[in-house]
């Protein structure tokens, strides 16, 4: 009875991955072969906290935990094929939660750095990715292990993109990143020419923020 009810949520879960795929990332312009492919292969239920499985296929946030949240799948596909993922490309990944967007870049790049600061989520990245390599720390520190990268995706908003984050990046090297302006969120992407990026916003998308990017708050006496 366990392995016929295991079979039929497998079913279930591949129909409703192929709806996800149909209905939210093929009508929105999501043409990359891979990206399809990959997106519509991988359980993301499995990365998500038991209980939150239901709101796999989404087209939300979903909950991880501590505050921290899973993209939509729309916002991951989109960042995706902005970053123009190449198979030698040395990619940092900030914010890697609980692996989803880890395991969709796994095998396909180089070489892939990621960075978590929460410690329950890391633990849970690297059960959902073997052999990830993965570093625990502050998010808008990046990490300059790997460094310089060819690739950096930042997998969520941020209000500011930090200097050291910057310099991790290669010349002409790509980032990508959510935006947060006040409740206004939106995706993009920049390349480094001259030691400097200019980010380029490119879609107005939910995309859930990421701790430690906030701007500096003035006081009002």
């Amino acid at each position: 009875m366990a392995a016929a009810e295991s079979l039929m949520q497998s079913a279930q879960s591949e129909t409703t991955r192929r709806h996800m795929v149909d209905s939210q990332l093929r009508t929105n312009g999501i043409t990359t072969a891979w990206i399809v492919k990959a997106m519509g292969e991988l359980p993301r239920e499995n990365f998500l906290p038991a209980g939150k499985e239901a709101f796999a296929y989404l087209d939300r946030s979903v909950p991880l935990g501590n505050g921290r949240m899973l993209n939509p799948p729309l916002a991951t596909a989109e960042m995706l094929q902005a970053a123009d993922v190449a198979e030698d490309d040395n990619v940092l990944l900030i914010g890697a939660g609980t692996g989803y967007m880890a395991a969709l870049l796994s095998g396909r790049v180089r070489q892939l750095v990621a960075v978590e600061s929460d410690a329950e989520l890391a633990a849970a990245a690297r059960a959902n990715v073997a052999g990830l390599d993965l570093v625990e720390g502050e998010l808008n520190l990046g990490t300059k292990k790997g460094a310089p990268y060819s690739l950096i995706i930042i997998d969520g908003a941020i209000e500011q993109l930090p200097a050291i984050i910057e310099e991790q990046l290669a010349g002409r090297g790509r980032i990508v990143t959510g935006l947060a302006d006040g409740p206004v969120r939106r995706l993009a992407i920049g390349t480094k020419y001259g030691g400097q990026v200019a980010l380029r916003p490119f879609a107005d998308i939910e995309v859930a923020a990421l701790p430690g990017f906030e701007h500096a708050r003035e006081f009002v006496f």
